[in-house]
C-alpha cells in the first residue's frame, strides 16, 4: 500500500471535522502526489503533540522558520509508508526522545489546514498525539530554536490556537 492510499484510508476513517476531512480527501483524489512537498496545490503533513500525561505537560518546539511554539511535525518523505509513521518519525526526530514514544490509539486527533508561502499553497496537517514515557528527556534538534516542556495550563500563553485545540482534543481523548 502506498502512503497516498494509507492517507485516504486514514482520512475516510476519521469521523471528526467532516468538512475539512472532505477537503483533504478531495485534494488527494485530485493529486496523486498530494502527500509530498513538491505538490504545488498543497500537501499532506504529519505531526504529533508529544504529551506526558503523568506529569501533565507537553513538549513544544520553537520552530526555526516560523518562530512559534508548535507540536513536532513535518513533511512526508519517500520512504514513509503511513501517516502515523510520518507523525511518529517527526516526533522522535524533533523531540530527541530516542525510544518509548507511542502514538495515542484511535488515529489522528485533529486536522489543521493552514496556508504556506509559494510555490505551494497549503499544509494539510494530520495531527496525532504521542505519549512520552515517564521522565523522558528531550534533546533539541537542528530543526528547532528551542525545545521545552510546558504544563498544560501554560500552553495557551505560548502557542497559537491550533496547538491549543490539539491539546484540548488530546486531553478529551485521554479522558482528562
Amino acid at each position: 500500500m502506498s502512503l497516498h492510499e494509507d492517507a485516504v484510508l486514514v482520512l475516510k476513517a476519521y469521523e471528526d471535522q467532516p468538512e475539512l476531512r472532505d477537503v483533504y480527501l478531495e485534494h488527494l483524489a485530485a493529486h496523486e502526489d498530494g502527500v509530498y512537498k513538491p505538490c504545488q496545490a498543497g500537501h499532506v503533513t504529519g505531526s504529533a503533540l508529544v504529551i506526558d500525561p503523568v506529569s501533565r505537560r507537553v513538549l513544544l518546539t520553537l520552530h526555526k522558520k516560523l518562530g512559534m511554539w508548535l507540536q513536532m511535525g513535518g513533511h512526508c518523505e519517500p520512504g514513509d509508508e503511513t501517516l502515523a509513521g510520518v507523525a511518529l518519525r517527526e516526533a522522535v526526530e524533533e523531540s530527541g526522545i530516542p525510544s518509548g514514544l507511542s502514538l495515542l490509539p484511535g488515529g489522528p486527533v485533529r486536522l489543521d489546514r493552514h496556508p504556506i508561502p509559494a510555490p505551494c499553497n497549503w499544509h494539510l496537517d494530520v495531527q496525532y498525539a504521542a505519549l512520552a514515557p515517564a521522565g523522558a528527556v528531550a534533546e533539541i534538534s537542528d530543526e528547532s530554536l528551542d525545545l521545552r516542556w510546558f504544563p498544560y495550563e501554560e500552553v495557551p500563553a505560548v502557542a497559537d490556537a491550533s496547538v491549543v485545540r490539539l491539546l484540548e482534543a488530546t486531553l478529551a481523548r485521554l479522558g482528562d
